[in-house]
């Protein structure tokens, strides 16, 4: 049981330094126009490990609670299906400077979370409820995500 603690700990850690590093708070970024009610910059680093550390505990009692090794690897697949959206918003965002196709993306980003509260669900019920703030948070990022995308659009167009 304790490899399974290490490995979800490992994951989390993981995808979270990655979307650190994807992630430039740059003259650009500071530059679009945000609503008021945006959550100051300082916060998303917290809020994430706080939701991500939950998932890891999620994925450690679906985990052990999983009767077979297939129904295992269904845990690990929607875990590593949500790992690759997880990843893929902040380059779409940050680095290519492309909110309007990062909102996009926040679309599967959600149904990938959406099927990780139902998924987990047989297996555990605490491990469904662990990754709920995870679905809301995405919720409330991606209606921030459509703000800034109509607050300052388009995108794409040489200046």
């Amino acid at each position: 049981m304790y490899w399974t603690i290490g490995v979800a700990a490992f994951a989390a850690l993981a995808v979270c330094a990655v979307g650190g590093v994807l992630t430039e708070i740059g003259p650009w970024y500071r530059g679009l126009r945000k609503p008021s009610w945006q959550p100051p910059d300082w916060l998303f680093g917290p809020a994430w490990t706080l939701i991500l550390g939950m998932a890891a505990a999620a994925g450690v009692l679906a985990w052990n609670g999983a009767p077979t090794e297939a129904a295992r690897a269904c845990v690990v697949s929607m875990f590593a299906v949500n790992a690759v959206f997880h990843i893929l918003w902040s380059p779409l965002f940050f680095k290519w400077k492309r909110p309007d196709w990062a909102l996009a993306e926040v679309g599967f980003l959600w149904l990938s979370i959406l099927a990780l509260v139902i998924g987990l669900a047989p297996y555990s019920a605490l491990a469904s409820w662990l990754v709920a703030p995870y679905l809301a948070w995405v919720t409330f990022a991606a209606w921030l995500n459509y703000t800034i995308v109509r607050l300052n659009r388009p995108f794409g167009v040489a200046a």
